[in-house]
């Protein structure tokens, strides 16, 4: 993959492409085989290690959102943020809420927030840090269609101007034809399609 690039990762429900971006991403461990980010292999760190290498060059999208409850969808971009030591966390994290549309929406608890809000704060928290590869889980699969797309337009333009590279999970193919090129996940093995 190159800076900018998305590819989607297709396949039926069940066939492993979630845990494919799992172990892409090092959140999971491979049992056997060998597996690169950014440049440096996952094997042989542990989760520290992997957290540590992710940490600034990876944003990750949940179909289920993963925000924190009892945070409001500003410390929800916050957190990774200052946990990561950003010397302007704040102004980065408000900047990142602007471009996504919430800027009304700052103060707002995920359970005040429509599953469009809160996709849209899980896309400003992981693309705040500019990361140079962003994995997306099924980001439309919680939402209804017309959100789903209006939340893919947000998240392709904005893997556009970071210029970010984006792995891309779904099951819809009108999804997939976006991205500039598609893989399958077939019988636990990727197959390029056309």
């Amino acid at each position: 993959m190159h800076a900018g690039e998305a590819v989607a990762i297709l396949g039926a429900s069940g066939s492993g492409k979630s845990t494919l971006l799992g172990l892409l991403a090092g959140l999971d461990l491979a049992s056997r085989g060998e597996v690169w980010l950014c440049g440096k292999s996952l094997n042989g760190l542990d989760e520290d290690g992997r957290a540590a290498l992710r940490e600034g060059q990876v944003g990750f999208v949940f179909q289920d959102f993963q925000l924190l409850p009892t945070l409001t969808a500003r410390e929800n971009v916050l957190l990774p943020l200052e946990l990561s030591g950003s010397a302007d966390a704040e102004r980065t994290a408000a900047d990142a809420l602007v471009r996504v549309g919430l800027a009304a929406r700052v103060g707002h608890y995920p359970r005040q927030l429509s599953g469009g809000e809160q996709q849209r704060v899980a896309i400003a928290r992981a693309f705040a840090p500019r990361p140079a590869i962003l994995f997306a889980d099924e980001p439309t699969g919680n939402l209804d269609q017309a959100t789903g797309e209006q939340i893919i337009d947000l998240l392709l333009a904005l893997r556009e101007d970071a210029q970010a590279a984006l792995v891309l999970v779904t099951h819809d193919p009108r999804l997939a034809e976006r991205c500039d090129r598609r893989l399958a996940m077939r019988g636990g093995r990727l197959e390029v399609l056309q």
